[in-house]
């Protein structure tokens, strides 16, 4: 399993025991099938579907906004995400040798950090997909539904060294399939949140950028796959192949890629200029997403189509 929890970096913090006991706190609240007593969690309707009060959101962007800096502004959307893929792409060559490495923030791809036991700490990763209104986030289900959705998450794009250079964006809504809030099945460990930045309505998508949703993806794709360790307050990243390991889970060979790294983005066909490409899938899946090892996420077939066209409606 690959959620996992930590606090932003010291400089971000305002004193090392209070991180130390807080982040003590918050490693009691994840268990292979479920949460602490007193994780902030909530119910959804029957479909999957979670409305997020606005004052949860706030209370989350709020906590975060004290643990980490933002900055002046950052820079506009590098790329139109509706436009047709690049006509060169990156040829993404498998990593030598094949382990995460650093690599440098990628504007729509962040942590999702938990707020609301002590001190945030980011324990899964997400990432920006277009959508029609411009405001969606894919992750993995099991990031955001733990015996009932979180209710203190909060996402920071192109994240890294505890600044939060694209601002702080909360949630509005929450769709999973109900399959996986049932019995947790492997095959529907996807999520996508509706997202806001408080006090600002511009969407997230036009000033991120965005990855395209990839729907049946082929396998033995070269791919990229993107992460944040809990351990780091930067990003790694990996190159290898996709392959098949069921008709209905994809998997991505590649060490390092641990705890944190959740709901990361594997991405295809990614345009060299911008690093935006297509998620072919999310860490998560089959073992709640892997090993050291292996990496693996629910196929993107018809059910995820169905639950991307149910969070955009």
């Amino acid at each position: 399993m690959r959620l996992n929890v930590r606090g932003p970096g010291p400089a971000a913090l305002s004193a090392l025991i209070a991180t130390v006991l807080a982040l003590g706190a918050i490693a009691l609240m994840v268990a292979k099938h479920g949460v602490a007593t007193g994780t902030p969690v909530a119910e959804g309707d029957a479909s999957g579907h979670y409305a997020q009060p606005e004052a949860e959101g706030d209370a989350a962007s709020k906590a975060l906004l004290a643990a980490v800096r933002t900055g002046p502004p950052a820079a506009p959307a590098p790329q139109d995400a509706r436009a047709a893929l690049p006509a060169r792409t990156d040829p993404l060559p498998a990593s030598e040798p094949l382990e995460a490495s650093a690599i440098k923030p990628s504007p729509a791809v962040g942590p999702l950090f938990y707020t609301g036991q002590g001190a945030p700490g980011h324990g899964c990763t997400a990432s920006v997909v277009h959508s029609p209104r411009g405001d969606l986030v894919l992750t993995a289900a099991h990031c955001v539904h733990q015996d009932g959705f979180r209710t203190d998450i909060a996402f920071a794009p192109g994240y890294h060294d505890g600044e939060a250079p694209y601002g702080v964006w909360v949630p509005t809504s929450v769709d999973i399939d109900p399959e996986w809030a049932a019995d947790r099945d492997p095959d529907h460990d996807v999520a996508f949140l509706r997202v806001r930045r408080v006090g600002d309505s511009t969407p997230i998508e036009r000033v991120t950028g965005a990855e395209k949703l990839g729907l049946k993806p082929a396998a033995r794709r070269a791919a990229r796959l993107i992460g944040y360790p809990a351990d780091r307050d930067t990003p790694v990243a990996c190159q290898n192949a996709t392959d098949s390991h069921s008709p209905t889970q994809l998997r991505f060979d590649c060490r390092g890629l641990t705890n944190g790294t959740s709901g990361g983005p594997m991405l295809t066909d990614v345009d060299p200029a911008t690093g935006l490409g297509m998620v072919a899938g999310v860490v998560g899946g089959y073992q709640e997403g892997g090993d050291d090892e292996t990496s693996y996420s629910a196929y993107f077939g018809d059910n995820v189509a169905a639950l991307y066209r149910r969070a955009t409606s």
